[in-house]
């Protein structure tokens, strides 16, 4: 994908079925989170870009007590720390039996009424 504005490329937090991240020309860091500079070295510069969706498993906990009224219909759920493929770490849902070095792939559903990445395992 060619390099675009920040608000040119959607994503799960606008309603995409997709993930982006940002990286830096200058000093070649990569981060998920969208900024309008590079956290590591400052430039004003950042590009966006679309993620593949695959990773790998950093951290999984299973999540038995609702944080808010709306996720208690969810409970019990997994929440993983996934490597991206990229280069970048963030945090998402995932199937119950996920494990750390596990290969995963995202895909979106419904959480709360609103779609986000769920991570499943490769097959």
């Amino acid at each position: 994908m060619s390099d675009v504005a920040i608000d040119d490329i959607k994503d799960w937090t606008t309603g995409a079925n997709a993930i982006a991240y940002q990286s830096c020309s200058t000093c070649r860091a990569v981060w998920y989170f969208r900024r309008g500079f590079c956290p590591s070295c400052g430039a004003a510069d950042p590009r966006s870009l679309r993620a593949s969706g695959r990773g790998t498993v950093y951290a999984a906990s299973l999540v038995c007590r609702a944080a808010t009224p709306e996720a208690k219909a969810h409970v019990p759920y997994m929440v993983v720390l996934v490597d991206a493929a990229e280069g970048f770490r963030l945090m998402a849902h995932g199937d119950k039996d996920l494990k750390i070095g596990d290969a995963v792939t995202a895909r979106f559903e419904n959480f709360t009424r609103r779609p986000m990445p769920y991570f499943v395992r490769l097959k």
